[in-house]
């Protein structure tokens, strides 16, 4: 499991970031403090949207991990 902190400032970052969990065949968590939410609903990633959180990706996609470079907090 690979983990990455990642921060988003703006919706359209947000939209990227679950379309390119949604292309991913493994679980990826996204993760605040206690609360977790999948990194494929846009609604709970939407809610995360003004902190820092942590992904955890349970499994290996090149460019996913490309999207999460590019948001690295």
């Amino acid at each position: 499991m690979e983990k990455k902190t990642v921060k988003f400032n703006q919706v359209d970052e947000v939209k990227e970031f679950v379309s390119a969990a949604a292309k991913c065949d493994f679980d990826i968590d996204v993760t605040y403090n206690r609360v977790i939410v999948d990194a494929k609903s846009f609604l709970g990633v939407l809610s995360l949207a003004s902190v820092p959180v942590v992904v955890a990706m349970h499994g290996d996609n090149h460019q996913f991990r490309k999207v999460c470079q590019k948001y690295a907090y």
